[in-house]
Order: structure tokens, then C-alpha cells, then sequence
């Protein structure tokens, strides 16, 4: 009977997945991160070229406003799509460093906007929107850690404590069973709550 996969790289049952199952779980997180970043990009041009058109606000102002809105909307996302299943017991330490990290992201985006528009003069509609894309870019790949190792934590593993399950496969090598030094653990990357 094949295992149900819950979070990237473990099963129902706390196991983690062979290698390439977790790289393609990871790839599967990665693709509902994205589909969520798309969507919220969306959010994002549409609000600061609204705001850009119908307000006099300057260029750097409407982009923090629109990622503000894009953000509120990115958490709803991520929290209902990309990451349900993930721990929920502290929601009030999840979303502080949601906002936390959102706002990171908010400098490393409009900063990159700010250096493009005031530093170099680059202002005209397409360069804004250009150099807001670039930012959003590298803001997203900050996010994605932040939020996969700090935010939405994955569940502790609730495994038998020594040996193995009876329905386990056994090991493949000497190491200890469900024990791979070079697996990535994105929970371990984190201090403990």
C-alpha cells in the first residue's frame, strides 16, 4: 500500500520519502508556492498601476502600497493552499513572523525599485514596472525560505521512537532507519518554538 504524502519529503505516518520522492515533493510545494506568487503578482501590478493612474502618489509609495495588499492576499494563499497542511497550533507566531519576513521582502522588492527610480533616474511607466518585476523576483526567492523554514513549519514526526514499523521497508544501508545525513530538512533550520 503506498504512503500517503502529507508535506514535502514525509508521509502520513512521519517517514521520510526516498530522495527523488522528496525532490519531486518539493518541486509539488514549489509549483502551489508559485501558483499563489503568480496570483499575488497579479494583485501586485494591478494595484500599483491603479494606484500609479489614479492617484499622485509617488512610484515608490503606490509599490508599497501594492505589496501590502499583495502580501495580505499572499498569506490567505499560502496559508489555505500551498502550506494547509502544515502546523497550525501557533498561529499567532506564525503570522508575526509572516509579517516579519513579508516585510524583508517588502525592502528587498522596493529597493531595488527605489535604487532603479531615484538612484539611476530610471521612471518612465515600463522601467517601473520592469524594475518592480525584478524586485518582486528576488524578493520571492527570500520568501519561499523564509516562509517554508520559519513560518509553515512542517509537523513534528510521529514515528515509532526505536527500530522500525512493522509495515517499514528495511533500510537500504547501515544507517539508522529513516535517518539520511545529506536529506534536506528545512525544519532544522529553524530554532525550536
Amino acid at each position: 500500500m503506498p504512503l500517503r504524502q502529507t508535506t514535502a519529503g514525509t508521509t502520513a505516518r512521519g517517514r521520510r520519502l526516498p530522495g527523488s520522492a522528496r525532490l519531486l515533493a518539493l518541486g509539488h510545494e514549489f509549483a502551489k508556492f508559485g501558483t499563489v506568487g503568480v496570483l499575488g503578482i497579479f494583485v501586485n501590478f494591478g494595484v500599483f498601476n491603479l494606484c500609479r493612474g489614479i492617484t499622485r502618489l509617488p512610484v515608490v509609495r503606490c509599490s508599497v502600497v501594492a505589496t501590502v495588499v499583495a502580501i495580505a492576499f499572499n498569506y490567505l494563499g499560502l496559508r489555505y493552499f500551498t502550506y494547509r497542511d502544515r502546523d497550525k497550533s501557533h498561529r499567532s507566531r506564525e503570522v508575526l513572523l509572516f509579517a516579519v519576513f513579508s516585510a524583508l521582502g517588502l525592502v528587498i522588492e522596493n529597493g531595488i525599485l527605489y535604487i532603479a527610480t531615484y538612484g539611476f533616474g530610471w521612471g518612465s511607466p515600463f522601467q517601473s514596472n520592469l524594475f518592480k518585476f525584478l524586485g518582486i523576483g528576488t524578493a520571492t526567492l527570500f520568501r519561499f525560505w523564509a516562509y517554508r523554514a520559519w513560518v509553515f513549519r512542517t509537523l513534528p514526526r510521529h514515528g515509532p521512537r526505536h527500530g522500525r514499523a512493522h509495515d517499514a521497508p528495511a533500510p537500504v544501508h547501515d544507517a539508522p532507519a529513516g535517518h539520511d545525513p545529506a536529506a534536506y530538512r528545512p525544519e532544522t533550520t529553524a530554532p525550536p518554538p
